[in-house]
């Protein structure tokens, strides 16, 4: 088991249900739009408007949507895709992780270490890989003021931009006839625009094939059953001990396969991210975040949390490619091959096959090496074969929104 993550947490509705207002029409994406934009109201408009807003950095050029890409279910583009980490404002200027998906993330609970009776208090929940945001507003502020981002030295020069915008009158119109008077408080009403925009069913329609299938609308392809059972399967797949779902359920809702909790994988190296040329540079996730120091609950050490970053959704996973917080794979089959094949073949990701070669040395233990489909050593035989990895990634597929 990981040292201090729960196997499974079944996940209540925390919204409730909208349905759906984009068509089934995939290539039809702007008469999708049209009518999802009809049903916002007015806070939610101008949320989108701040979201898609290219003049909001410095230099203009990038909006949060041009990481978090509609078209990908608010991720996977990352601006270009530089190095598998998104691209800045700034020419040349990247970031150091993977853009995770926006939908489906209000369903996250504030960060806080869950009292779990078998593991321990448990770190849960937040915004980011490393849950330093505690909300979706708190999260929209961050890339306008990073430099690797959106580039603004201020809220005030986001401010200066959105009073020089087309609708500024929608902004005062929303928050009152003096909300862009105050720096920081338009900043935060920003915020809360768009978090209102990322609460919309365009960011949570549950309208994939596996919410027919728990409706009872359609059965899935019978190579998408075969890889939900094996995902279940705790001594196949277990991928639900993570990516967590309530089998007892048929609400879709109860499906966000999170458990908001956070893993060590011990994900290869991306040498393709700039700040990797110095051998000593290491993204070590929630130990590094922000104020986690002062969050510790009694018994639980720091630098046991090192390497370890948010269990992201798997709704919509085959569309919002590159994999894992440094982005290090691009194809869905070998996500899962790796999975199952770390251990007993670690000589496919690693060079050399000296295992873990992205954490420094002291923190390799900390790599959740005992839960299915961990547990296995050079020689074993992996878990999954590759016509069960291929029945997985079947089942994957079948998580994509339409």
């Amino acid at each position: 088991m990981k040292p201090w993550t729960r196997l499974l947490l079944a996940v209540p509705c925390a919204l409730p249900l909208v349905a759906c207002t984009t068509t089934n029409a995939t290539d039809d994406a702007s008469l999708s739009a049209g009518k999802q934009s009809a049903s916002l109201s007015a806070k939610e408009q101008l949320g989108k408007l701040l979201f898609e807003d290219v003049n909001l950095s410095e230099p203009k050029g990038d909006a949060c949507s041009s990481c978090h890409d509609p078209k990908r279910a608010f991720a996977g583009d990352n601006h270009s895709k530089v190095d598998g980490v998104a691209a800045g404002a700034v020419k040349n200027v990247t970031g150091t992780r993977n853009t995770p998906t926006a939908m489906y993330a209000m369903f996250s609970p504030v960060f806080h270490f869950e009292d779990d009776p078998n593991d321990g208090p448990t770190p849960t929940g937040g915004q980011f890989w490393d849950g330093r945001a505690d909300s979706l507003a708190q999260q929209a502020q961050g890339p306008f003021l990073n430099p690797r981002e959106m580039n603004n030295p201020n809220a005030g020069a986001v401010i200066a931009k959105v009073r020089a915008a087309k609708y500024a009158s929608q902004f005062t119109t929303v928050y009152g006839p003096s909300a862009l008077d105050d720096d920081q408080h338009a900043f935060d009403d920003l915020a809360d625009a768009i978090a209102a925009y990322e609460q919309t069913s365009a960011f949570r329609p549950f309208n994939s094939d596996f919410d027919a299938y728990l409706r009872g609308d359609k059965p899935l392809s019978a190579k998408a059953a075969r890889g939900f059972a094996l995902f279940q399967d705790p001594d196949k797949g277990n991928c639900i001990a993570c990516h967590a779902g309530d089998p007892n359920s048929k609400e879709p809702a109860d499906w966000l396969f999170t458990d908001h909790t956070y893993d060590n994988l011990g994900v290869p190296r991306n040498t393709a991210i700039t700040d990797n040329a110095d051998p000593n540079h290491f993204d070590l996730g929630l130990c590094q975040a922000p104020g986690i120091a002062q969050k510790l609950p009694d018994g639980v050490d720091l630098e046991s949390l090192c390497g370890a970053f948010k269990v992201p959704t798997l709704r919509n996973v085959a569309v919002t490619g590159p994999y894992f917080h440094n982005g290090r794979f691009d194809d869905l089959h070998d996500v899962v091959k790796f999975y199952v094949t770390r251990d007993t073949n670690p000589e496919l990701w690693y060079p050399g096959g000296t295992k873990f070669d992205d954490l420094p040395d002291a923190d390799k233990g900390n790599v959740n090496q005992q839960e299915v489909p961990y547990d296995r050593a050079p020689g074993q035989q992996p878990h999954l074969n590759d016509d069960e990895i291929d029945d997985v990634v079947a089942f994957l597929e079948a998580l994509t929104d339409r």
